[in-house]
């Protein structure tokens, strides 16, 4: 197997990503099981993922150890959180011991393929034909596929049930920009608290608003357009009016989460990763999808890890490690990878609809994720983190009354410009 090496890429060239494995729902930790470095014996294969919460007592630790004993070989397994993990690879590539199989958050995947440190599935053989397209875009870079995703979630609109009905509101009247809006209208003239969201200085979000960004037909490539300035004013408005608390510019996903369950708001945006908590909240949840500006689905950004084969010096390695990520890529692989961390959704038709049949309540999810979108999508590649960081600076900048939504993209859009030239 052929594989052309570009020169890796240093430590320092990635200092700008800072992305936090939004979707990953990964607690932050270091290493956890396995060893430190990639390389081993012929009977020993590496593997590093972002799942330092699973140990090897886990689910998934025994998924991984039975995929090694499927393809004849043991498993030496590592953990990192997402950003350690991230570097660790990167600092591995230049030492040249990656591991043979490495699970990154997806859009890290174009900064480990910038490198050349990937194989690519079709240099390694693997058939991708099942998968979803949107999702399988996040680990496109230059025409080239890197990886397979090995489930995908996403963020939809929580509503509180209760709140709304006091409210008079029909969650199912929520079809656009303008009748969200007046829903949120309608809780708070009603005594409630409208919505919730993450407007936080970091990848969360940027996360949480390129639903709103791409439901109002922006593109991340023209940060300043009179759609994205739309977005951005959707956002203000809504403190403006009251509709969302200040808090908003400081919050995490969790933080978001926090507000929700104290049941005095009537919607909040997060990802599938809650739909556990949801349903053992003291008040009945629900969700709908994001609207779009004008009507429709708005595409929800997609969280979740690539599964991918970095190259190796010895090539006679790679016949193994195909056949370990077969197998944790075949349709029961999937579905058994939503069962084993409950927010992932099958990137597959078959994978989907076994899963709905095993856990019909995840439907809404199924749907989300098939209308969701890569962040690194549209060939963003390695640009992304900068592109983002403008991003969600100006949306504090919006947010916080610094500039208007109009000027702080602008300003965003002449520092994505000189960061990406």
């Amino acid at each position: 197997m052929h594989h052309s090496r570009r020169k890796p890429t240093t430590l320092a060239a990635v200092g700008a990503l800072t992305l936090v494995g939004v979707l990953s729902a990964c607690s932050s930790g270091g290493a956890a099981a396995g060893g430190e470095t990639g390389g081993g014996d012929d009977a020993t294969y590496t593997w590093w993922d972002p799942y330092p919460q699973h140990d090897d007592s886990s689910d998934w630790a025994g998924r991984v150890q039975a995929c090694g004993e499927e393809a004849g070989v043991a498993i030496e397994r590592t953990a990192y959180d997402t950003t350690a993990l991230t570097n660790q690879a990167l600092l591995a590539a230049q030492e040249g011991t990656s591991p043979d199989v490495i699970l990154l958050d997806n859009p890290a995947v174009s900064t480990l393929a910038d490198t050349g440190m990937l194989t690519t599935v079709d240099e390694f053989g693997l058939d991708t034909s099942a998968i979803d397209e949107n999702l399988l875009a996040a680990g496109v870079v230059g025409g080239e596929t890197y990886g397979i995703p090995i489930g995908a979630n996403t963020l939809s609109l929580y509503y509180n049930a209760e709140v709304l009905e006091a409210a008079g509101v029909d969650p199912a009247s929520i079809t656009d920009w303008d009748s969200l809006t007046a829903a949120l209208k309608a809780v708070t003239d009603n005594g409630d608290k409208g919505i919730t969201f993450a407007g936080i200085g970091t990848e969360e979000g940027s996360f949480q608003f390129l639903p709103w960004f791409w439901g109002a037909g922006a593109d991340l490539r023209d940060l300043d357009s009179p759609e994205a300035v739309a977005a951005l004013e959707l956002w203000t408005g809504w403190l403006d009016e009251g509709y969302a608390p200040n808090s908003v510019i400081n919050n995490s996903q969790n933080t978001v989460w926090e507000e929700f369950l104290t049941g005095d708001f009537g919607f909040a945006v997060n990802g599938t990763w809650q739909v556990d908590s949801a349903a053992g909240a003291d008040f009945e949840a629900g969700t709908v999808q994001l609207p779009a500006r004008d009507g429709g689905v708005a595409p929800a950004p997609t969280g979740g890890e690539f599964i991918m084969a970095p190259v190796q010096e010895d090539t006679e390695r790679y016949d193994v490690t195909r056949q370990i990520v077969e197998c944790m890529t075949t349709p029961e692989g999937f579905v058994e990878t939503a069962n084993t961390f409950a927010y992932y959704v099958p990137p597959t038709a078959d994978g989907q609809a076994a899963l709905i049949e095993e856990k019909p309540e995840l439907e809404p999810w199924v749907e989300a994720v098939r209308n969701a979108k890569g962040r690194t999508s549209d060939d963003l590649g390695a640009d992304y983190p900068m592109i983002s960081e403008a991003l969600w600076t100006a949306v504090q900048n919006a947010l916080s009354g610094a500039a208007t939504p109009e000027e702080a993209l602008t300003t965003a859009q002449t520092e994505a410009e000189t960061a990406t030239s």
